[in-house]
């Protein structure tokens, strides 16, 4: 087996970090989300990866590699425009030649993994195989329609009235039978190739479709919102551990993470909270649920259920919460205060806050 992970998007729903970086690059508890689907993917004894790349492909390759630091072997290519899902099976064909192969969106947050999922593909080995996971409103999703022994009987797309609540969630297993799909379809209405239409057509070939049903926490890390969310469940799972420097005057309290060369100094860190390597933070609270990422600055100030990315630095300011903070971005005060502020600032943007 093969897989494919599409990491070509542009995110806009995420500006403006996806301005500077690819959305599927922004750090989850200080790991970008590419990674965690890295794993989710060599966890199936899967290495052989292609990933589909756009405009940001240099960016991906420098924090990707090879992939041979993962134990991967990765094959970027390149979707010259967002034509769709299936288009991305199109040009990757001779990448896949005749394996089975997952495909993965790469902004797709599955923390328990596919494994289950995978094991249920190849005890049946159905044409395709589609994951599913309950959404409270199913009108906002591809929703699969089943039969009673997990038979895809239909899908459709954004339903007005959805007679499931089964949705597709961006993590696909396919036989090489989706080639066929893939070129009997024709773009959709918007102009491109949907991954939908090509198991669509195979239901309506008579081919064997299957759901697998995901029940773990699930999050497509779309909006600034998502990302905060996830970031605060992955957290959840934290082991402590002290590689840096934390002074007598400070105290961590429950899981903390401090990275090699970072200090905390004359500070409080309530876990589960990251501080990055070589990161600084002095006369600060950093509350629960919050990211610090690496090279950060952080003085006379309080964060939490926050995220603040490499190089940035937070000075005099006390109420931030819920705030995202982007690269080498700088957030003050004009004014001492004990607001409360939540804060989306982009990547190398200086803020002030005024009391």
């Amino acid at each position: 087996m093969k897989a494919l992970v599409l990491a070509g998007g542009s995110g806009t729903r995420l500006r403006p970090f996806s301005y500077s970086m690819p959305k599927q690059l922004i750090p989850i508890a200080n790991t970008p989300v590419l990674e965690y689907v890295l794993r989710n993917i060599l966890d199936l004894g899967v290495t052989e990866i292609g990933v589909i790349v756009g405009d940001r492909a240099p960016e991906i390759r420098q924090a990707l590699g090879d992939g041979s630091r993962f134990g991967a072997r990765l094959t970027y290519i390149r979707q010259e425009a967002p034509l769709g899902l299936a288009h991305t099976v199109a040009i990757a064909r001779d990448f896949l030649g005749d394996d089975d192969f997952v495909m993965y969106l790469g902004d797709n947050m599955l923390p328990e993994g596919i494994a289950g999922i995978a094991e249920e593909f190849a005890a049946h080995r159905p044409a395709a195989h589609v994951v599913v996971h309950k959404v409270p409103d199913p009108r906002a999703f591809g929703v699969a329609e089943l039969g009673p022994d997990g038979t895809v009987l239909r899908l459709v797309e954004k339903p007005r009235e959805p007679r499931s609540d089964l949705a597709l969630i961006g993590v696909y297993f396919f036989t090489p039978a989706i080639h066929e799909a893939v070129r009997a379809i024709e773009p959709s209405a918007r102009g491109e190739l949907e991954i939908t239409d090509a198991i669509q057509w195979l239901v309506s070939a008579g081919a064997e479709v299957r759901a697998g049903q995901y029940e773990g926490y699930w999050k497509d890390t779309g909006n600034v919102e998502d990302v905060l969310e996830c970031n605060q469940r992955i957290l959840e799972g934290l082991r402590p551990s002290v590689a840096g420097e934390v002074d007598g005057a400070s105290v961590l309290a429950g899981p903390v993470v401090v990275e090699e060369g970072a200090r905390v100094v004359r500070s409080r860190v309530e876990g589960p909270a990251i501080i990055g390597a070589g990161t600084v933070v002095e006369d600060s609270h950093i509350g629960p649920h919050t990211s610090i990422g690496r090279g950060c600055v952080v003085t006379g100030s309080r964060l939490e259920y926050s995220i603040a990315l490499d190089g940035a630095s937070v000075t005099g300011v006390q109420g931030l919460r819920s705030s995202l903070i982007g690269r080498s971005a700088s957030v003050g005060t004009t004014l001492e205060s004990t607001d409360r502020y939540r804060l989306v600032v982009g990547d190398h943007t200086r803020v002030e806050v005024a009391a």
